[in-house]
């Protein structure tokens, strides 16, 4: 069962008879956080470029649904129903939708399984490259000489014993699979981590040990890394330092997915390490990767996560400085929409490895809007 919202949002009718970009999108978990901000990109790059958008989404959970500004918003069942992937087919055909964006990895990654199923535009990786778990992770990027944490996958008291031993205290216990700090702790003995673990299979939020691996604790900045591929070359890349979590001080590692505070840096190392890692995940990438990148005391950096998916605020951080800027160049969701659809080639779009301006700072807080500080200038602009 599922049903169709279609909220009151002016939109010029699509058709032939104009010289305007169109677009005919289906955006799958359009009401979580990546989902709003897509689609607020979106409709930004559209009205800036004159271009004419008639918008879908899916999305299971009943209040969030309303968060987006669609032309039909469709209530789904999750990822792992066996109707998910019929009702983005008949929804395609029933709104004649020429490109597919599925928002959550969750949701990319099933998608990318059938893909050859779906009469539309995409602009994915390939299925392996989508959220793979944390140990496949450190094991390719080893291979690549790309630098990761000491890592421990453990199956047993003796190895988490084995792994203090060999790295010391404190370690970062960590789930293989999930994002947000999923079920991580720090721990600072071996009967921590036991207890730990042994905590989360007695109430049902994991079902084994081998689900579990111990890192190497990295006390130094905590780096998010998005980049752009089209077919192995790179249009655009950028760095930002997490400074703040929403609500810190109720999560027991201070780290509650993604970041209230963040900072635009220039940091020609990070850079290089993010592209390698993507490299080191996809020989050929397509579409978009994030990078999770730690350093120690002393400001090593190593990858602690690759997905071929962005980070939740990826887009709205080309929204922001857009419209701060005036400027649809950094709007990286509708350049994303211009490449996967086919309406401008990459020699059009350009390549940046650094695509926003250094020092600028994103400040979102529940219910409070967000805004855009520009170090250089110390100017604030309210960005929602």
């Amino acid at each position: 069962m599922h049903f169709t919202w279609q909220p009151q949002i002016p939109r010029a009718r699509i058709d032939g008879r104009s010289n305007a970009l169109q677009f005919r999108v289906l955006i799958t978990g359009c009401g979580g956080i990546g989902g709003v901000n897509f689609v607020r990109a979106l409709n930004f790059g559209a009205e800036k470029s004159k271009s004419k958008l008639f918008l879908v989404g899916t999305e299971f959970d009943d209040y969030y649904i309303r968060f987006p500004k669609l032309n039909a918003a469709i209530k789904s069942p999750r990822h792992s129903d066996p109707s998910f992937l019929p009702l983005l087919k008949d929804l395609i055909a029933k709104y004649r939708l020429e490109f597919l964006h599925p928002n959550p990895s969750s949701e990319a990654r099933v998608i990318a399984e059938h893909l050859a199923e779906f009469g539309t535009k995409t602009f994915l990786p390939k299925c392996e490259s989508i959220s793979p778990d944390k140990e496949t992770i450190w094991k390719k990027m080893k291979a690549n000489n790309v630098a990761v944490p000491d890592t421990f996958p453990i199956d047993s008291f003796e190895a988490i014993q084995d792994a203090f031993r060999k790295i010391g205290s404190p370690l970062w216990l960590r789930a293989k699979q999930g994002a947000g700090a999923r079920l991580a702790l720090k721990v600072n003995s071996p009967e921590e981590a036991m207890t730990w673990i042994q905590l989360n299979l007695s109430q049902g939020r994991s079902n084994s040990i081998r689900e579990y691996l111990l890192q190497e604790f990295m006390a130094g900045r905590d780096i998010a890394f998005d980049s752009l591929w089209y077919k192995g070359k790179l249009i655009a890349s950028s760095a930002r330092e997490r400074l703040e979590y929403p609500l810190k001080h109720i999560s027991l590692t201070g780290l509650t997915g993604t970041p209230s505070v963040a900072r635009i840096i220039h940091d020609t190392k990070i850079t290089g390490l993010g592209l390698a890692s993507v490299k080191a995940l996809d020989s050929r990438p397509h579409g978009f990767f994030s990078t999770d990148i730690k350093e120690d005391d002393k400001g090593a950096p190593v990858v602690t996560e690759v997905d071929g998916k962005w980070h939740t605020t990826a887009p709205l951080w080309g929204y922001a400085v857009a419209k701060a800027k005036r400027d649809n160049t950094f709007n990286i969701a509708f350049t994303y929409l211009l490449l996967g659809s086919g309406k401008k080639s990459v020699s059009e779009v350009g390549v940046s490895k650094d695509l926003y301006p250094e020092g600028l700072t994103l400040i979102r807080q529940m219910d409070s809007g967000v805004i855009l500080h520009d170090e250089k200038n110390d100017k604030t602009r309210r960005i929602l």
